[in-house]
């Protein structure tokens, strides 16, 4: 399914919201959260998040750069701009995560979802440019991977897109369940796992417990054993997994590193046959992302 069959009444159908909708024929292309990025304002449909700041304060802004498309949940601001469609609902941020999954779930592609504690941006990065000549990528621009970057992310699937690379990040415990219902990934890819546990959780094991709810229904885990130690292999996550390893045994051991000239040459052992790559960074956490 194309975006361009999303109509402004289609989406209050999918949302199963109250709307008024003067223009109920509207086409929606882009979805925002920030009225100072309007590039499509007739195709552009915004989202009132509450965040750090109430999204309804920017209605205003929004309208005056010619959006007439938004989610609220406060029917006051419909009064206000008779002319404008709005879409009534009860929480604009879960609103936001049911349509990114929608669409999502409209599409069939393979997709790739990406989390860790560092390195998930240029893993995704690196991975596109490695693909991109074999298929039609959709991938999160820059490090979209919040509760709301993740769906304005997911949003831009077509039925054009063969691929999907999405990162998924997390600041505390039930959160990961939701990215992972809006990215619904078939491979995952865990970067990594900070020594230390970050604020917002318990343990280190409970921050990685909630990572790998990312990839509850993948066909495919990569990923180090160094990272999930506090984990059974048979409790993780993944129909099939591909491990990598530079201290013990995976399915790719890494066996020498050597920096050559700002550069690092790396050899390792797969499926019993000697493997190398020369890649042009120096530091450790490049060559772990590589």
């Amino acid at each position: 399914m194309n975006q361009e069959t999303y109509s402004i009444e289609h989406i209050a159908q999918i949302l199963k919201a109250k709307a008024l909708l003067p223009s109920p024929e509207a086409i929606i292309r882009k979805l925002l959260t920030d009225s100072r990025t309007v590039i499509d304002p007739e195709g552009s449909l915004f989202f009132a998040v509450k965040a750090k700041r109430d999204g309804h304060q920017f209605i205003k802004d929004a309208y005056q750069n010619g959006i007439r498309n938004f989610v609220v949940s406060d029917p006051s601001y419909a009064e206000q701009y008779p002319s404008a469609n709005f879409i009534l609902v009860d929480e604009v941020l879960q609103a936001l995560q049911a349509l990114a999954t929608y669409n999502r779930k409209a599409n069939e592609l393979k997709v790739i979802g990406i989390t860790g504690s560092n390195g998930k941006t240029i893993v995704k990065e690196w991975l596109y440019q490695l693909l991109a000549a074999d298929f039609n990528i959709i991938r999160s621009p820059k490090s979209f991977n919040s509760q709301i970057g993740v769906p304005l992310s997911v949003w831009q699937i077509t039925a054009d897109h063969t691929l999907g690379i999405f990162e998924a990040g997390i600041s505390t415990k039930d959160e990961m369940e939701t990215l992972a219902d809006i990215i619904c990934p078939t491979i995952g890819v865990l970067t990594n796992i900070g020594e230390a546990h970050a604020e917002g959780f318990e343990s280190k094991k409970e921050k990685l417990e909630e990572k790998l709810k990312l990839f509850k229904d993948v066909e495919l885990l990569v990923y180090s054993p160094n990272y999930v130690t506090d984990i059974a292999l048979a409790d993780l996550p993944g129909k099939q997994k591909f491990s990598w390893s530079t201290s013990g045994p995976a399915d790719l051991q890494v066996s020498f590193i050597e920096p050559i000239e700002g550069r690092n040459y790396i050899r390792g052992i797969y499926q019993n046959k000697e493997i190398e790559c020369l890649i042009p960074f120096s530091d450790k956490a490049a060559v772990e992302n590589g």
